[in-house]
């Protein structure tokens, strides 16, 4: 049997010209080219605010952010326009200033924190400001003390920005937005009824109980040093840290006003100091809610 001659296609195949290599394409999946920017924010000074700027920005195209709440700066690497990240800031009457923006290299990566030890930390202070929260508002009603149930009110307001930020971990800027709003609902009802009560217990009369007051008051206090012991490490560069630090620095004041509304209640047998410290802290509480709530 014959075998097929391929001679002239092997002769074909050496002489015919060699392919040219494909042209590289440029790759339609590569990421836009990012800015850090850099917003100076004379309104943002607590942790609240920081929430509302989150949720202002939760559905922008940002790989990072980084607040300096002391310093009211905000870094923030993102792709677009600049001038985007301060008008949906505008809103919220922080008074956002754009100080620099500059490209990014293409080797810089986002700055990293470690998300799972912060989120660890913020599962704890959740938990000891959600017990403390039911401590207070039980010692409250039972002592009738107005600045125990509205310092009970300032640890739920600490507990839902705790509770806000870890259930917006991986989630749609929809789900952050519904998470900020029920506790700001939440912490407007609660305020609103201690700023009730308040007025309530000053028309009826009647004194605290400064001994529960001081008593409940101190483990109150120990429960934000704890706070402050867990955020210590993290205070100095990690995202929510630095915010949740000065918190809970705050929440210590707080408890000392409660403490020292007691000593005056024994002092001068009047009920009054008592009632000053429960409407200043229920104020407080009632405009981070409203703020909260002004959030679109």
């Amino acid at each position: 049997m014959t075998r097929p001659d391929r001679s002239d296609d092997a002769s074909e195949l050496r002489c015919a010209p060699p392919t040219a290599p494909r042209a590289a394409t440029p790759d339609r999946d590569m990421p836009p080219r990012r800015r850090r920017s850099v917003l100076y924010i004379p309104g943002m000074d607590c942790p609240s605010e920081e929430q509302q700027i989150r949720l202002r920005l939760a559905d922008a195209d940002i790989a990072a952010m980084r607040f300096d709440l002391p310093g009211r700066r905000l870094v923030v690497e993102h792709a677009g326009d600049p001038s985007d990240i301060v008008q949906r800031l505008e809103p919220l009457g922080f008074g956002a200033e754009l100080q620099a923006s500059d490209w990014l290299a293409a080797d810089d990566r986002p700055a990293t924190v470690g998300d799972d030890a912060e989120a660890h930390v913020l599962r704890l202070l959740l938990a000891i400001n959600g017990l403390m929260f039911v401590i207070e508002m039980i010692a409250g009603w039972w002592a009738g003390s107005s600045g125990l149930v509205a310092d009970a009110a300032d640890m739920f307001a600490d507990a839902g920005v705790y509770g806000v930020a870890l259930y917006a971990v991986g989630r749609s800027a929809r789900h952050k937005r519904f998470a900020a709003r029920l506790s700001g609902v939440l912490q407007l009802l609660l305020a609103v009824g201690v700023l009730v009560e308040t007025v309530r217990r000053a028309a009826v009369g009647g004194m605290p109980e400064e001994i529960t007051m001081i008593g409940v008051s101190l483990l109150a206090l120990a429960a934000n040093v704890a706070c402050l012991a867990l955020v210590s490490r993290h205070r100095d560069g990690g995202v929510h840290m630095r915010a949740s630090y000065i918190f809970s620095a705050n929440d210590v004041l707080a408890n000392l006003g409660v403490m020292v509304a007691a000593v005056l209640v024994a002092w001068t047998s009047s009920p009054w100091p008592d009632r000053v410290i429960g409407c200043t802290i229920g104020i407080v509480v009632l405009t981070g809610a409203i703020r909260i709530l002004r959030l679109r």
